[in-house]
């Protein structure tokens, strides 16, 4: 795992905080007495983006044994220990996702001073030189401002306090100070989706939404556009045309038996650059029209019209089901019906006709239905404009190696719906530039801050465009940013044949893109696409990479472009992958070019968690999501939600104390169901039932056994996860606290802690280790339902509870430096804070004793020697001692 350190240099008799810029300083003093010790507590300190930033890692990974995990919180200490080594005397390093005061100082805010402004990031807030020296990290700054067109702009829900000047004008709130609409809604704050707002009211107005609104988390803020697939109703009004055989590219027919015939509904959504065609979430293309545009053939309907054709229901369900709890379902019913496929069934019982039997919902111009966007807001807004406020934070990632590269793919999606769930309970980021955000993480500020799409790009009228020298000439629609959550899931499901028969569907079906949770659009090079297939590669990994594609790179170092053997080196692939900063990240293994070099496998890497102020936190999540992806992959669990879904979490994650009130969409069944039926009135029976106190040990249905296991020891449950098989209420997900995801609900939701604590069980961890593990559990646990607050929660209540604190939802120089210090002290176990930590104590962190002494033999010189020995003999021990001299052939015996 990596931890970011952030240095920072006090001025005591003016209480002023000052950014310490000497990052690649301390960096090299540290690496150069690393180089001094092999034993197995190596560290390597890595730069980072700020040139006040040190990143620091473990020099050597983890084994897969338990008592490596209670190695982790060992090596966090032992890399804060080492990292006071090297500070001076007024200088700090604090785990804090960000430093509170950058952009908010003026010239005035490092040391040595700087000045505002510079060539590279062309801010009006922070100097060119706050920049890591390394070319790359300029390089970046200035490229992605230049190919965006112009700076990045980064704005925040500004805090909304009793005397906040921006709000002075507003309306008063409707439910006080902790909802954005008078309830317990969440507000959510739309990164990455801002171009109308910042073109209608300036930089220091931001649209809000609401998580009340079902829609509020998939519309832009212009021309209800959304980035959801679509459905299309396949009505070819052609003499003898019963339907449309699929096309692997346009023009280029497939004729796979399960076409689809005319009153099918597809899900897709029409090509960009290619007018006249859908592309399929099965990763096929249909016409919508005939050649000469004379015949239609899609119609796009609505999201209530399901298929008739039982080969495409053969596979899964189209789109998962959203079940809500009972006083939801009776609040808003409607909320559900443009996510279902089938025959409706409420969760109440209440059973609607499929769209067959009512009729389809076409629009007059073709455009299926619309609806309202939902219930935004005009709030003030945090504005930056530079790549340092984003880069500049800090955070805890971990990366898994798994067995195959199989195994890496399925966890890659598992921790992708993980993602937003950990980045909430673990937020620590309520204060920029200086003021109280209305947010609590960190994530769509960097997304911002190294957006470097273009106006085109971004859904926006672009008069400069087409760009010849970009990729797709920068006119390419691209939903997000290129740091942002993930766009498609890349495990490829395996669908074994039916009793026995041929094995001519199984290939057609292999040729496909099988997900169904794949629910959004996923802007993707075709170019490469086409090179991944014709090579062998599936599609769902053909699309993720393709994906990754429709970036330029923004990193080219002079003699690795033409020089670079793409046979033997992956410096061009890197150099893309390594520029796409998603929540998740899966990563191939790097080229072996001595027998020398070190086995490393197939990895997925974690990004979302924020970082912790104490290693005992930092520690805790650490492990609990290593234990977690053990939990999914030996009990056989399936955490699969459609994508769309990961991205509202993600909105909703960062909502000022989300891990407390918030509520997340999250898989019902998390395990094959042992009966169910899509009919009316049929109980469906969860596995995790007979857990339950009422619950039989022994049970008559039929369940999943691990008999069915292939020969790698992969379930049929596992292979076919992606394609939504079994009933809608299997595939179905809702809205949960995160207390019910940690801990449990109902009978047919175990929650994700009981269920790592059933697994340490399983493995039969002995007790000692299982008492530190169980600490953390429980620290989570608490965490989770709100008896502990998370780091954000309290740097939050420690601004507004400080003496000089106005209520303007300003954090001055003097509680600027108050907060770090203690957020130091807490880190060294120096202070201790029971809503945050609960009993638990830290053991005091100091310099002393950061490195082992080596037993040396180097000689001593004579006078060294003797310098130490007069430590000693000057004992009164030696003052009152007999001591015995021999001289020649005489022994002469003398008493102090």
């Amino acid at each position: 795992m990596r931890l970011n350190m952030v240095s920072s240099t006090l001025t005591k008799p003016t209480k002023k905080l000052r950014l310490s810029l000497r990052g690649a300083e301390i960096m090299n003093a540290l690496n150069k007495q690393e180089s001094l010790y092999t034993n197995e507590n190596e560290v390597a300190f890595v730069p980072e983006y700020g040139a006040w930033m040190c990143e620091a890692t473990p020099a050597r990974p983890y084994t897969g044994y338990t008592s490596d995990l209670l190695r982790v919180e060992t090596s966090m200490r032992l890399r804060r220990q080492r990292m006071l080594t090297v500070l001076d005397e007024n200088e700090i390093a604090p785990t804090v996702s960000t430093y509170p005061m950058l952009g908010a100082q003026g010239d005035d805010g490092t040391v040595p001073p700087t000045k505002v402004g510079g060539p590279r990031a062309q801010s009006d807030y922070i100097s060119d030189d706050i920049i890591n020296p390394h070319p790359r990290f300029g390089t970046l700054t200035a490229n992605i401002r230049q190919r965006r067109g112009t700076k990045v702009n980064i704005r925040v829900p500004l805090f909304r306090d009793i005397n906040t000047p921006e709000y002075a004008n507003y309306d008063p709130l409707q439910g006080g100070f902790d909802g954005c609409c008078g309830s317990d809604a969440q507000q959510l704050w739309r990164y990455g989706k801002g171009d109308f707002c910042a073109e209608t009211y300036g930089n220091r107005r931001i649209l809000v939404g609401c998580s009340k609104s079902s829609l509020d988390e998939e519309f832009s803020e212009h021309h209800n556009s959304t980035d959801r697939l679509q459905k299309w109703l396949v009505d070819v009004k052609c003499s003898g045309c019963e339907g449309l055989f699929y096309r692997r590219v346009p023009g280029e027919i497939v004729a796979d038996a399960d076409w689809p015939r005319n009153g099918d509904i597809v899900i897709g959504y029409e090509v960009q650059d290619q007018p006249g065609w859908v592309r399929l979430q099965n990763g096929y293309y249909l016409p919508t029209h005939s050649d000469d545009k004379n015949i239609a053939f899609l119609r796009k309907v609505s999201s209530r019209a399901v298929t008739s054709n039982t080969e495409l229901k053969r596979i899964g369900s189209n789109t998962p089901l959203f079940r809500m709890g009972d006083a939801a379902a009776q609040n808003s019913k409607d909320a559900l019906s443009s996510l279902l496929d089938g025959e409706i069934t409420l969760a109440n019982g209440e059973a609607r006709p499929a769209a067959e039997e009512v009729g389809l919902t076409i629009e007059p111009n073709g455009s299926g239905e619309q609806e309202d966007s939902g219930s935004d807001s005009l709030r003030a807004a945090i504005h930056m404009d530079a790549m340092a406020f984003g880069m500049g934070c800090c955070c805890l990632q971990v990366t898994f190696q798994a067995k195959d590269i199989d195994e890496s793919r399925f966890m890659y999606d598992q921790l992708a719906v993980m993602a937003p769930i950990l980045m909430a309970l673990s937020a620590s980021t309520p204060i920029l530039k200086g003021r109280l955000a209305d947010t609590d993480a960190r994530w769509g500020v960097i997304s911002e801050s190294v957006d470097c799409r273009t106006p085109a790009e971004r859904g926006r009228n672009d008069p400069n465009a087409p760009y010849q020298e970009l990729n797709a000439q920068g006119k390419r629609r691209i939903y997000k940013s290129r740091y942002d959550s993930i766009s498609t899931y890349i495990y490829q499901a395996v669908i074994a044949p039916e009793n026995n028969t041929s094995s001519i569907k199984s290939k057609q079906l292999s040729n496909r893109l099988l997900n169904r949770y794949n629910d959004i659009i996923v802007p993707f090079d075709e170019e490469v696409f086409k090179q991944c297939r014709d090579a062998g590669i599936d599609p769902a990994l053909a699309q993720h990479i393709a994906h990754l594609f429709i970036r330029d790179p923004l990193v080219v170092f002079e003699g690795a472009v033409e020089e670079v053997d793409d046979n033997t080196q992956t410096e061009h692939f890197e150099s893309i992958q390594s520029t796409n900063w998603q929540t998740v990240r899966w990563k191939p293994p790097p080229p072996r070019n001595d027998p020398n070099d070190p086995h490393i496998g197939w990895r997925t890497e974690f990004r979302s968690m924020e970082i912790q102020l104490t290693d005992y936190e930092n520690a805790a999540f650490t492990v609990f999501i290593i234990l977690l992806t053990r939990v999914i992959l030996a009990f056989d669990l399936n955490l699969y939600i459609p994508i769309s879904r990961v991205d509202a979490n993600m909105q909703r994650a960062h909502s000022r104390n989300a891990a407390h009130k918030g509520k997340f969409f999250f898989r019902r069944h998390m395990a094959p169901l042992e009966i169910g039926d899509v009919g009316y009135g049929v109980k469906y029976v969860s596995m995790f039932a007979r857990a339950g106190k009422n619950g039989s040990s022994e049970s008559s249905l039929s369940s999943h056994t691990g008999d069915d296991n292939n020969m790698n020891g992969v379930s049929r449950n596992r292979l076919m996860a992606p394609c939504a098989t079994g009933s809608e209420e299997e595939n179905s997900f809702e809205e949960m606290t995160m207390a019910e995801i940690m801990s449990g609900k109902g009978d047919y939701f175990p929650g994700l802690i009981p269920l790592v604590s059933a697994y340490l069980d399983y493995i039969q961890v002995d007790k000692s280790t299982r008492s530190k593990l169980n600490s953390y559990l429980e620290f989570i646990e608490k965490r989770a339902n709100g008896e502990l607050v998370t780091p954000a929660t309290w740097m939050r209540n420690y601004v507004q509870s400080h003496p000089a604190y106005k209520g303007d939802s300003v954090v001055s120089d003097e509680i600027a430096y108050d907060l770090m210090i203690a957020c130091k002290e807490i880190g060294e176990g120096k202070l201790h804070v029971p809503e945050l930590l609960g009993d638990v104590r830290i053991e005091p962190i100091t310099a002393e004793g950061a490195y082992d002494a080596k037993l040396g033999s180097n000689r001593a010189n004579n006078e060294q020697l003797l310098d130490l020995l007069r430590r000693y003999t000057n004992r009164s021990a030696f003052g009152s001692s007999t001591a015995t001299v021999v001289t020649g052939t005489e022994t002469m015996t003398e008493t102090a």
